[in-house]
C-alpha cells in the first residue's frame, strides 16, 4: 500500500512517501500549507503521482503524551486534507521527529540556513517510517 505522510505546520506541510511493501520512507517535498488545505493543483498533482491509498498525519504530543490546541489544529487541518483528497487518515505520534530531523541534517552537512524546507519533509519521512515498522509487526 502507498502512503503519504504529512508534517502539518501553519506555514508548511512537509510530505513524505511510503510503502507496507518495502517498509521505507523517503522524503518528498515541502509544500505550502495554503496549497494543500485548499486542495491546489500542484498538492493535487502530487496525490496523482504518488497514487497514495492512506495518509499518515503526525500529532503533535506534549513530552507527557497530552493533546494540546496545537494537535487540535493538525488534527483540524488532515481531517480537512483528507476529506478533500477522498483519503483515510491515520495519525501518529510525532514528538521529537523535527528535532531528529534537525539532527539527521546536520550530520550531512546542513547550515541551520540551508536546512529551511528540508526539515519538515525529513520529519515526515521519519514519523512515516515508524507507523511503516509498526505495521510491519
Amino acid at each position: 500500500m502507498q502512503v503519504l505522510g504529512l508534517d502539518i505546520g501553519e506555514k508548511r506541510i512537509g510530505v513524505a512517501s511510503g510503502s507496507t511493501a518495502s517498509g521505507v520512507a523517503t522524503p518528498v517535498k515541502v509544500m505550502p500549507a495554503s496549497d494543500v488545505l485548499a486542495n491546489g493543483r500542484s498538492w493535487r498533482m502530487l496525490l496523482e503521482d504518488y497514487e497514495p491509498e492512506l495518509l499518515v498525519c503526525g500529532c503533535p504530543k506534549s513530552m507527557s503524551g497530552a493533546q494540546g490546541k496545537q494537535a487540535q489544529r493538525v488534527r483540524a487541518a488532515a481531517e480537512k486534507i483528507a476529506a478533500a483528497a477522498g483519503l483515510p487518515l491515520e495519525f501518529v505520534d510525532e514528538r521529537l521527529s523535527s528535532a531528529e530531523a534537525k539532527r539527521y541534517l546536520r550530520e550531512m552537512g546542513l547550515s541551520e540556513r540551508d536546512m529551511r524546507g528540508k526539515v519538515d519533509c525529513v520529519a515526515a519521512s521519519i514519523f512515516l517510517q515508524t507507523w511503516l515498522a509498526q505495521q510491519r509487526r
